[in-house]
């Protein structure tokens, strides 16, 4: 079974937190098979904004979403 990651991210309302403020304005910059592949795209899209400490950007491990009980 591929190892399914999403990468996306947007403005938050605190630095510090995972609380977007606007989910329609959310920049989903793909799905990745492999958690390498996906942290190469996290750290592309992550270094483009990296001047702005209210954008940020998160990797969501979708296949323990998708198969809690799995052993990972």
């Amino acid at each position: 079974m591929s190892k399914l990651h999403l990468v996306f991210g947007g403005r938050v309302k605190d630095p510090r937190g995972l609380e977007f403020a606007d989910l329609n304005d959310l920049d989903v910059v793909g799905f990745y098979q492999d958690y390498g592949s996906a942290e190469k795209a996290w750290r592309s899209a992550a270094q483009r904004s990296v001047d702005d400490a209210e954008m940020k950007y998160v990797v969501v491990h979708l296949h323990r979403l998708l198969e809690p009980d799995a052993q990972i």
